[in-house]
């Protein structure tokens, strides 16, 4: 691991038309996993608070299983940047065999820097495993909530630049006009490269891929728990959560609030992760930014 680290970034807001309406300079933290030579993983520092969880009942768009809307209280943890990438993954992949056989490169849309895709919850978790085995710190995905959290980085609109998104800030599959649906993604797109992080320095947490959470699938947030942590009893556990979008959907699937089941064994072409790990000490994570 490098030195916990500091860095500038940009994020935007955009009016109801997705049109920027505002943008704002932020300092975030960061430490550096070396996967393998030229390959790295960054982490983003995300402070612990509360937030409003679900969709507000006015929120276009929203469902059912959207809410109810529900304080929850996270603690601080580290998140990856980006969304893992193919390189990333063929590096973890190529480690010893823990519970499951990874596929080195399983993308459809293949490239370095781009997403990995087509890996089931199953997949996501070996590699956790065999990231915290290479690293001895411990790798997971993320809870549903700590997911949520992290996208919105402190705001309360559909989206974290927002109340709609527009091409140049990310990459989902269509946007209505008037009565019609017109195409717009058709595959994946390197990770960060529109430029735009959200206020904590995440980047992609709209649209591009879908992230597997650690959750069990559940139809609304009654008896949900208000701690953080992920929601693995009741339910169904065959199927698991699935958050952000992807470059094949519609805006509206990839807001904040949206939520989705899938089948924990299933890989698509629109599917990846995103890893958390709180190993490290978010003290000296404090004293670097403050």
């Amino acid at each position: 691991m490098s030195s916990v680290m500091s860095f500038e970034f940009e994020s935007v807001y955009l009016n109801g038309s997705g049109q920027v309406r505002d943008s704002s300079r932020h300092t975030g933290i960061y430490f550096t996993e070396e996967l393998a030579f030229g390959v790295n993983l960054e982490l983003i520092w995300i402070p612990g608070g509360s937030f409003l969880m679900g969709a507000a009942p006015n929120e276009m768009g929203s469902s059912s299983d959207e809410i109810p809307q529900h304080r929850v209280t996270v603690n601080s943890f580290w998140m990856g940047k980006f969304l893992v990438t193919q390189a990333q993954w063929k590096a973890i992949a190529d480690l010893p065999f823990i519970y499951d056989e990874l596929e080195p490169i399983p993308a459809c849309y293949q490239g370095a820097d781009r997403p990995v895709e087509q890996v089931s919850w199953f997949e996501a978790i070996e590699f956790c495993e065999r990231l915290a085995a290479k690293t001895g710190r411990s790798y997971r995905l993320p809870s549903e909530a700590e997911w949520e959290y992290a996208c919105r980085a402190g705001t309360s609109t559909p989206f974290h630049f927002g109340e709609a998104p527009n091409r140049s800030v990310a990459n989902y599959n269509s946007q209505a006009r008037g009565n019609k649906i017109q195409k717009l993604g058709k595959q994946t797109t390197p990770v960060g490269s529109f430029g735009i992080a959200n206020a904590f320095g995440l980047f992609d947490m709209h649209g591009n891929v879908y992230e597997w959470c650690a959750d069990y699938w559940h139809v609304n947030y009654y008896g949900a728990p208000t701690d953080g942590t992920a929601w693995t009893w009741d339910g169904d556990s065959t199927r698991r959560v699935i958050r952000g979008g992807s470059w094949n959907d519609v805006a509206t699937n990839c807001r904040s609030a949206f939520r989705a089941p899938d089948d924990a064994e299933d890989g698509h072409d629109d599917l990846g992760l995103r890893v958390v790990c709180q190993d490290v000490d978010n003290l000296r994570a404090e004293s670097v930014l403050w």
